[in-house]
């Protein structure tokens, strides 16, 4: 069987594909390769500058040269190394002969080329290059669709500030909103999510295979390998990895802010899975219709259907999402002594837990680029709820010092259907101020709704 969109093992590299197209050249092997010569190159330019005799300063030109590996690997570069990989059954091995094979017929870069991953163990350049691609999918994937979501939400937010709703405390009428109020909630929420996201601190080791550059110091014992460790880790791109260094390791980096990462993204999913039902139950209950599409169909044989399905594609995606974060962020912290390799084969799975975050976000936008406000539905609902006025009618008595409010108004509307006239009447037969009965019997369920039309409008 030939491998195609049809027979892929994952739907991400199958039914979903072309919605995963930009992340999948940060998170991929080949992703994960284009990371692993671009630290191998930056190790080699900066030990080139440690001011070692047997290691000149490179010309510009080599420097150019091997920058230019980095800056224009390709996909037949990546199976290149495969085939090395064939070889040596060994694919950090397989990258260092693959950049050694580019110096044929360059003599400066020959004479050098035993300096490439030297002192370095695989982990140096495993662990970094797993830094480099989720700095590149955070950058240019992870925040860009938050940030999206978070504008379109914000937008309804703002546009719906003023349009009262009713909620739904335990599932029974309670005290009135707007719906621009209850985005506004999801839209802080979120926000705050993606700023966890934005402050986890990706980590960098290079510092050998049990974490005390054994192998660099049996070299030159005199040379602060520390220090040339960080700053290749820490010097921006290209001539470094733009990552914070990390002082103490075993064989492998910790992985805690790996963790912290996973979790953070985790949490902003747990947000949207909250989200996507809430509003799976308003459009179940008439509050948003969806715009039709020509030609879709929503149910086999039930022909009027319009059914929630971006939503419900965007909470089940989140939850597949969260499943494998939150494996990775239990899991990838633990190693038993100096190094075991559970990690790795794990690590090889966050571009897909990733994925389906992904996927579940752009589910998510274009579920909110369908939907459209009833008004009339919303006036109806609320129109059909007076007795949430109950709330504040019982507080104005209370103000007052009438004895019993609460009871009182518990008796006449608790599991009731109460009408307007009905509480029209209580008010006006109550010992407060006229004042207090005309605004009172001025509320309405669609304008009891307190300050939610201004936390809308301040998000």
């Amino acid at each position: 069987m030939s491998f195609s969109p049809l027979t892929a093992l994952s739907p991400l590299d199958g039914r979903y594909a072309a919605k995963l197209s930009v992340l999948r050249p940060l998170m991929s092997e080949q992703g994960y390769m284009h990371r692993r010569v671009q630290v191998e190159v930056a190790w080699l330019i900066t030990l080139s500058d440690a001011g070692f005799a047997e290691f000149k300063p490179l010309s510009p030109g080599a420097r150019t040269y091997l920058l230019g590996l980095v800056k224009n690997f390709s996909e037949t570069d990546a199976s290149a190394i495969k085939e090395i990989e064939k070889t040596t059954n060994h694919d950090v091995k397989a990258v260092e002969y693959w950049i050694k094979s580019k110096f044929e017929a360059r003599p400066e870069l020959v004479a050098i080329s035993e300096f490439v991953h030297f002192a370095c163990t695989s982990e140096d350049i495993n662990n970094t290059s797993h830094a480099l691609q989720l700095k590149a999918a955070r950058e240019q994937v992870i925040l860009p669709t938050l940030d999206a979501l978070i504008t379109r939400l914000r937008e309804m937010a703002h546009a719906y500030a003023d349009v009262a709703m009713l909620s739904r405390t335990h599932g029974q009428t309670a005290s009135p909103t707007t719906v621009g109020k209850e985005v506004a909630n999801v839209v802080v929420r979120l926000a705050a999510a993606r700023e966890r996201i934005v402050a986890v601190k990706l980590m960098g080791k290079m510092n050998g295979a049990v974490g005390n550059y054994n192998a660099h110091l049996s070299a030159w014992p005199g040379f602060d390998w520390e220090a040339f460790a960080r700053k290749v880790v820490e010097t921006p791109t290209p001539l470094g990895l733009g990552l914070t260094f990390q002082p103490y390791s075993i064989q492998i980096e910790p992985h805690d802010y790996m963790a912290e990462l996973f979790d953070a993204v985790a949490r902003a999913n747990t947000i949207l899975i909250d989200w996507s039902r809430d509003v799976w139950g308003y459009v179940s209950v008439g509050y948003f219709k969806q715009r039709l599409k020509e030609g879709e169909i929503g149910s086999s044989t039930m022909p009027h259907k319009v059914n929630p399905i971006d939503f419900e594609n965007a909470e089940g995606n989140l939850g597949l999402a969260n499943a494998l974060l939150r494996h990775l962020s239990e899991k990838l912290p633990i190693s038993r002594w100096q190094r075991d390799l559970t990690d790795s084969t794990v690590l090889r799975n966050m571009g897909v837990a990733l994925g389906y975050a992904v996927l579940a976000w752009n589910s998510l936008l274009t579920g909110l680029g369908k939907l459209e406000i009833n008004q009339e539905a919303l006036a109806a609902d609320l129109e059909r709820s007076w007795e949430v006025l109950a709330e504040p009618i019982q507080t104005v008595m209370r103000r007052y010092g009438v004895q019993g409010a609460y009871e009182q108004l518990k008796e006449v509307t608790r599991g009731k259907s109460v009408g307007a006239e009905a509480l029209h009447g209580l008010i006006r037969s109550l010992a407060i101020p006229e004042a207090e009965k005309e605004r009172l019997l001025a509320l309405t369920p669609a304008s009891y709704t307190g300050k939610a039309a201004e936390l809308a409008r301040r998000v």
